[in-house]
């Protein structure tokens, strides 16, 4: 039976460990998806901490653009993060209209899999606005694809200071 669950919340809020928790909670045997690019060696210690904190109970898929090329059926996923997924997409093409409709579409085809999805994501927009207009634009996009992916979604879950508050 397929699943949608969003995670989501600001920078540091406990979003990746609460999914890590909760798919381990579904599933002895987990899938973890990271859609980072790693761009500098700092980034590249963030992604080795998080490998070290899950255990070896985790097939973990490293895949920045297109998650529907893997099978995921019967299973449930963490994937992590809707934001750096974004970024990956809208750092080519930086076409707001063009980018979101590339990833709704991709999203759709992933989640057409018969399997639990648990879907981790930044709210960016909390604060000001920026004076930068590229930033203004992904910012744009991320909150479009993030309501997206609620509405879309059998439950959301904003995470505040390590506290989940279930939002649907």
């Amino acid at each position: 039976m397929k699943r949608i669950i969003l995670i989501t919340g600001g920078q540091r809020s406990g979003k990746s460990q609460y999914a890590e928790r909760l798919a381990l909670s579904l599933s002895p045997n987990p899938v973890y998806v990271a859609t980072a690019h790693v761009w500098d060696d700092e980034f590249r210690q963030r992604v080795v901490k998080h490998q070290q904190r899950r255990g070896a109970e985790w097939d973990n898929i490293e895949e920045e653009r297109y998650l529907s090329r893997h099978d995921l059926t019967g299973r449930t996923a963490v994937i992590d993060c809707i934001t750096l997924w974004c970024t990956n997409f809208f750092f080519d093409q930086q076409d707001v209209d063009k980018t979101l409709a590339a990833l709704k579409d991709e999203f759709d085809r992933f989640t057409a899999q018969d399997a639990t999805f648990i879907f981790v994501t930044n709210e960016i927009g909390l604060g000001g606005i920026s004076d930068n207009a590229v930033q203004r634009q992904f910012t744009d996009l991320q909150g479009w694809m993030n309501q997206y992916v609620a509405q879309q979604a059998d439950e959301v879950i904003l995470m505040v200071s390590g506290i989940p508050v279930k939002i649907k």
